[in-house]
């Protein structure tokens, strides 16, 4: 007869070390690894900012009148230290929080834009109705809508996505809720901004995987749009036609001030550039030298090896956003991602061109590097989206590690003598 000795009694202090080694637990997957495309992004995400921080405060250092040259850059750092650790918070949202946010997030930011046609709030400069002024501070909504409709575009494409091999489904309702909500952009004159957004909605629908003969229509009426506003204004008609004018000289006094003193500011650079603080144009020379014209200051300033510098962060940016793009397998975070990075590389694209006179003075910013808070919280943001889907990655490690524990296992198993 064999007894079974009872089970020993557990001392009362052993659920505290039970709790204790749940926590660790949960810590750790609080801490858990990270795929290499979100280090990358947010590595140059944040280098961007820093160096955009130090490149406004030294563009605004003329500032005269008696005003603190700190004073902008300080505005420009009360939206950084919101919006940097906004952007790891938003890292860790699902992608379910997103797409339920879609609608809420587009009919907001829409209501925001509209509130520049509202008199006593609405803001008009060089020709453009596109910010608002509201308890002292300076906001252009336009920046938010960048977003919203990446978001919007992601959900409703990636809800449709077994259909959208029918006309109806894909121009339903992508097509007019995307006319109308550029359309309020397009009734401020905002032409930089218009392109923007098509090119976010043109490049959600290529992430959708539509076919060509369907993408082809959006792509001739997006650019029908944007002829017909540049043929609407005679002033931004005379900017692209100064393009082409062989005698740069003739159109100084009219359309082509601006841009010709961006590019005498990159030519004064050189290779090492006159020394940060030491640029000329920044002395009333040439406009917007903090916002659409940063980039020229910093060749001016740091040459031909900074501007180097900001173009390589870019491109470290735009390979790990394109990284998450191609290794997902979820439609949704593909689209979201691939709008969200064809914005913001797109946009500083544009921004470059507009300084190298390759196009025309389209008032389109730097992302992360131009003064103006709402731009850069709104990129910051954007960010955050993109490094909430770089988490859904698979890892690369435990995918390599699979096939290799499963041969071990085989050689294992036929190793072992049969009876």
């Amino acid at each position: 007869m064999t007894t079974t000795a009872p089970p020993p009694r557990q001392s009362p202090d052993s659920e505290p070390a039970r709790s204790g080694l749940a926590a660790r637990v949960s810590l750790g997957r609080a801490f858990q690894p990270v795929p290499s495309e979100f280090l990358l992004i947010a590595s140059a995400a944040l280098l961007l900012t820093g160096f955009g921080l130090v490149m406004v405060l030294s563009a605004t250092s003329a500032a005269d009148g008696g005003q603190n040259p700190f004073d902008h850059v300080l505005k420009q750092g009360i939206f950084a230290v919101v919006g940097i650790p906004l952007m790891f918070v938003l890292s860790r949202a699902p992608m379910q929080f997103w797409k339920g946010i879609a609608w809420p997030v587009l009919i907001a930011a829409t209501l925001f834009q509209l509130l520049v046609y509202v008199p006593g709030l609405g803001i008009e400069s060089y020709g453009n109705r596109n910010w608002v002024q509201i308890a002292g501070f300076q906001f252009q909504p336009a920046e938010f809508l960048k977003l919203a409709l990446a978001l919007w575009m992601a959900t409703v494409l990636y809800r449709k996505r077994r259909l959208l091999t029918s006309w109806k489904h894909v121009f339903i309702p992508v097509v007019p809720v995307a006319v109308l909500v550029i359309g309020t952009v397009l009734g401020g004159r905002d032409l930089g901004t218009v392109m923007i957004l098509v090119l976010v909605v043109l490049g959600a629908l290529f992430f959708a995987g539509i076919k060509l003969r369907m993408f082809i229509v959006p792509a001739v009426l997006s650019i029908a749009v944007v002829l017909l506003s540049a043929f609407g204004s005679e002033n931004r008609m005379a900017r692209i036609a100064s393009l082409f004018d062989p005698d740069d000289a003739s159109c100084y006094y009219t359309s082509c001030y601006q841009s010709l003193h961006g590019v005498w500011g990159l030519a004064s650079g050189g290779v090492l550039g006159l020394g940060l603080g030491n640029s000329k144009e920044k002395y009333d020379w040439l406009p917007a030298a903090a916002n659409d014209y940063i980039f020229a200051i910093i060749g001016e300033e740091l040459g031909l090896i900074g501007c180097l510098v900001v173009l390589v962060l870019f491109a470290l940016f735009a390979v790990g956003a394109f990284h998450v793009v191609r290794r997902t397998d979820d439609a949704f975070v593909r689209i979201v991602a691939g709008g969200i990075t064809l914005w913001i590389v797109g946009q500083a694209l544009v921004n470059v061109g507009v300084v190298l006179r390759i196009f025309p003075v389209l008032g389109v910013p730097l992302p992360f590097m131009s003064q103006g808070g709402t731009s850069l919280l709104s990129v910051l943001i954007a960010c955050g989206v993109l490094l909430s889907c770089a988490r859904t990655l698979p890892d690369r490690r435990a995918v390599t590690a699979t096939p290799v524990r499963a041969t071990r296992r085989r050689r294992t198993s036929s190793a072992q003598p049969t009876e």
